[in-house]
């Protein structure tokens, strides 16, 4: 009895000190008020202040920490006033700036900003209080970008594009001071969060064309707006690579105060996360691009540059990479690259998360609300581990029914343990009691739980996603607490079902557990108090259902 009592506590500290480790990482200060889509941005087009943040190409780069990659161009650039260039879709509503073709906002009309909001989602945006842009332009010997006086002002037929068909394609072009045709063409696809940029470089003059390609995503060090309250889940916030030497690679904040990440790789990716979002860059694959990630100006940098190319005399030349700016979707991540998915972090559990999910996900088809997607999917965790269950809760009742027998050795042997020990394990190989099977659902169930813990933050589909009465959001805390007092209620009553421990200090330790449980449960999502809640009270079912079948089977032996 005593083995098993200090098994069974030892894994609840061990449950109690892994929620501890994770609430103090999740669970911080997060409010940000509800986001507003603008028609202007407060992003600057002054052309000496925006060129000292992009990665140059002149000796002047040293100062910023970038490589070279040739000598800057000295051509003079338009300082007139700039009209945003707004791009709707069906699943993105975008402020293009002409200086340098940056895109300053996105907007997500899919998702809304704050629950019940009129206001989508803004995941990009330049003002007062935020930066997080999109940048990309052509540097090296001739590129336009590398201009010492200032990102180079492009024109458009249009300062308004609404995509009406399957594809909308909008078109940026400049004529350099060498007489160089370069235009930059973004297309967008409808009902896709991927845009395609590339730069159609035309040279009609007698000297070559040097450039390199860049894309980077700027952010500064502000808080995740995704985070919905004050003690809202905290995913991970930073930067991530990946190349052909690793393939998820984080890269947060702090690192980059401390260093630059320098990385030359044939294929990969860069992305900016944050909860339930990101945005990236991914360049074509098949060439040795170099990724790289700076602090500059306050401003957290991080992004890729392509090896020089060279459009001869009278030659043309298309460089292009894709730009995503979205929802953590699994499915679209999958078709835009390799290994974008694994955003969506799932923790060292992934191969336990992933078939979750997907279960989840097809549970949701067939019932078509999540809360009732998590209640399946616990009833078939439940039924997967019904024998096991099945095991424990026999032996636990067999405990149950010698409790007696167990406090009387107790109390015979108390001042020799090492007698009891040996009577007890008399008692148990006599009675076929396994004093470990009340400890393997709980250590079945923990990978389980803490999968399905990180399932839930990830998802994006579960955030503002409604379940019934006054939860109108599972991947958020119950606001009345009605879920972890109910779910603390039945651990209650599942302790009344299991024997009482014979040590009376440990009798008083599993009576505080559903006390502690509770507390820690008051802030997780609704979404996993909802399973703990239905997985209890199908073991309580199935715990009185094995108690009673050994009591009567007890009777009629009697």
């Amino acid at each position: 009895m005593d083995v098993q009592r200090v098994i069974l506590i030892a894994a609840l500290a061990l449950v109690s000190y892994l929620m501890v480790l994770q609430w103090n990482e999740d669970y911080g200060p997060s409010h940000q008020p509800e986001q507003q889509v603008t028609s202007s941005s407060a992003y600057s087009t002054d052309p000496a202040s925006a060129v000292s943040e992009l990665p140059q190409a002149s000796d002047a780069a040293a100062s910023a920490d970038i490589p070279q990659t040739g000598t800057a161009t000295e051509g003079a650039v338009q300082a007139s006033a700039t009209s945003l260039i707004k791009v709707r879709t069906d699943v993105l509503e975008l402020l293009i700036d002409p200086r340098g073709g940056d895109i300053i906002q996105a907007a997500l009309p899919q998702h809304q900003g704050a629950l019940n909001s009129t206001q989508p989602f803004v995941l990009l945006e330049q003002n007062a209080n935020r930066t997080y842009v999109a940048q990309s332009g052509l540097i090296g010997p001739d590129g336009p970008d590398a201009n010492v006086t200032g990102r180079p002002l492009y024109t458009s037929a249009q300062t308004e594009y609404t995509l009406e068909n399957d594809t909308l394609t909008v078109d940026l072009g400049l004529t350099t001071d060498k007489g160089v045709e370069v235009t930059k063409r973004f297309t967008f696809f409808q009902g896709e969060y991927r845009v395609g940029m590339e730069y159609l470089i035309k040279n009609p003059t007698e000297a070559p064309f040097q450039g390199v390609l860049f894309g980077q995503i700027k952010r500064d060090g502000s808080s995740d707006p995704s985070q919905q309250n004050s003690m809202g889940m905290q995913s991970y916030l930073g930067a991530v690579f990946s190349t052909a030497t690793n393939n998820y690679q984080k890269v947060d904040f702090g690192d980059m105060d401390d260093e630059r990440f320098n990385v030359s790789s044939p294929d990969g990716w860069v992305a900016m996360v944050q909860h339930y979002f990101l945005s990236a860059w991914i360049p074509e694959p098949g060439t040795e691009y170099t990724y790289q990630s700076r602090k500059l100006n306050g401003n957290y940098i991080a992004g890729f540059l392509s090896p020089t190319f060279t459009v001869s005399p009278g030659q043309s030349e298309t460089v292009s990479a894709t730009f995503y700016a979205g929802p953590k979707d699994v499915d679209q991540l999958k078709l835009i690259a390799p290994d974008l998915d694994l955003t969506i972090d799932y923790g060292w559990l992934w191969w336990i998360a992933s078939p979750l999910y997907m279960l989840l996900k097809w549970i949701h088809s067939l019932v078509g609300n999540w809360g009732l997607a998590i209640i399946g999917i616990t009833i078939i965790v439940k039924a997967a581990l019904f024998h096991l269950n099945a095991k424990a809760f026999r032996s636990m009742a067999k405990m149950r029914k010698f409790g007696p027998e167990m406090a009387r050795l107790k109390e015979l042997y108390g001042d020799d343990r090492q007698k009891m020990s040996q009577e007890m394990m008399k008692l148990y190989q006599k009675e076929k009691i396994n004093p470990l099977g009340g400890c393997l659902p709980i250590l079945v169930q923990m990978p389980i739980f803490i999968a399905l813990y990180w399932v839930l933050m990830e998802s994006v589909e579960l955030r503002h996603a409604p379940f019934y009465g006054y939860i109108q959001d599972l991947s958020q805390m119950d606001p009345y607490f009605i879920l972890p007092i109910l779910m603390g209620i039945t651990m209650f009553i599942q302790q009344m079902l299991n024997p009482t421990p014979p040590d009376p200090m440990q009798a008083k330790l599993m009576k505080m557990l559903p006390v502690i449980f509770t507390f820690f449960f008051l802030w997780f999502p609704a979404g996993l108090v909802l399973y703990w809640l239905v997985n209890n009270i199908l073991s309580i079912a199935q715990q009185w259902v094995i108690n009673k079948q050994i009591e009567a089977g007890n009777a009629a032996k009697d």
